[in-house]
């Protein structure tokens, strides 16, 4: 399922609290490729804490409590971390990380918490939700076979990689537009993890986080940024990346083409490919500015004249997704559609 997906379904999920139909939701999905990053961006979205429990370093005693007398009773204390209305805020997300790494002894402790909303005497606030996430036993990590009883207690979901809604996050997450060019021409990259191999370090949406970073670092070498690309996703992506980055100098003047100027287009294909995603960032840029839609006409109608027409598209396609419905009202924008509905139907 798509990240954008499963987004929706768990904005729904939130929201259904309020009317008794929330489900606890499980994750499923490979290492890396942002299961955590989204249930974040959910509650971040809501403006609602998020409690984050990562049960793979939890005992049973840490989700049940101790117990301690009372009189000729035993009575269990209640946790600080569980959501708490007093402390925590009446809505929020309970979010249980790495489950299906948790030792039987723990997960089985978190089974009355997921279905019943309780454990003991303690009772989860009626405004938060519970989603919980974990990688899958093909994966090579510490997993264990969820059980039966706890499987049962959930809705599941699993996320796939998919670079277009990885490219609309990049974008506004301000990911260097260089990592995103690369990608858009090597997307094969994106995701590559080979669990009979074992690999150290492989590509995925979380590195290519860690490579954004890398390049802020070491921009001023490329020669160390070569090295630390291949030590955030393997020597193979690393060096094409680097590879990648070093060729743009020969990119055209982006200044010329967002003034509207004529620009000669170069032929090599990933340098076509890093002037798309270059301009999408010119246009974000621009957002909210009194010249939004003349730099935004200008990009529009270089995507209408762009020699591989499949890459004028996915220019517009990715500032329409970053911009939004805005772009629609550019007169430009129709000149551009009505070029590529010809070309399409010729």
């Amino acid at each position: 399922m798509r990240p954008i997906q499963v987004t929706q379904i768990l904005d729904q999920e939130y929201n259904s609290i309020t009317d008794g139909h929330h489900t606890p939701v499980m994750l499923w999905g490979a290492p890396g490729i942002g299961k955590s990053q989204i249930i974040f961006q959910v509650a971040e979205s809501h403006n609602v804490p998020l409690i984050d429990i990562r049960l793979s370093q939890m005992e049973p005693s840490d989700l049940r409590g101790i117990p301690f007398k009372n009189g000729k009773l035993v009575d269990w204390s209640i946790p600080s971390l569980l959501p708490d209305e007093k402390r925590h805020g009446k809505k929020g997300i309970l979010f249980l990380d790495e489950i299906t790494s948790a030792p039987p002894t723990v997960s089985a402790a978190a089974y009355q918490l997921i279905l019943d909303r309780r454990l003991g005497d303690y009772v989860v606030p009626d405004g938060w939700v519970i989603f919980a996430a974990g990688n899958r036993q093909g994966d090579r990590g510490v997993t264990y076979s969820m059980p039966a009883p706890l499987a049962n207690r959930f809705s599941h979901f699993e996320l796939d990689v998919n670079l277009d809604d990885w490219v609309a996050w990049a974008y506004k997450n301000n990911i260097d537009e260089r990592i995103i060019g690369f990608l858009r021409y090597r997307p094969e990259h994106l995701f590559e993890f080979d669990a009979a191999h074992n690999p150290i370090a492989f590509p995925s949406p979380r590195t290519w986080e860690f490579t954004h970073r890398a390049l802020q670092k070491f921009e001023s070498d490329l020669s160390i940024f070569r090295q630390a690309a291949s030590g955030c996703v393997g020597e193979v992506a690393g060096v094409e990346v680097a590879t990648f980055i070093e060729h743009l100098s020969d990119l055209p003047d982006l200044d010329a083409i967002v003034k509207g100027e004529q620009v000669s287009i170069p032929k090599e294909i990933d340098l076509q490919y890093a002037i798309c995603a270059a301009l999408v960032g010119r246009a974000i840029s621009v957002k909210g500015s009194d010249s939004s839609d003349k730099v935004w006409g200008n990009i529009l109608n270089f995507a209408r004249d762009f020699p591989q027409k499949e890459l004028g598209v996915m220019l517009v396609s990715d500032m329409q997704r970053a911009i939004g419905s805005e772009i629609f009202s550019v007169p430009e924008f129709a000149n551009w559609a009505s070029k590529i509905a010809d070309t399409i139907f010729d």
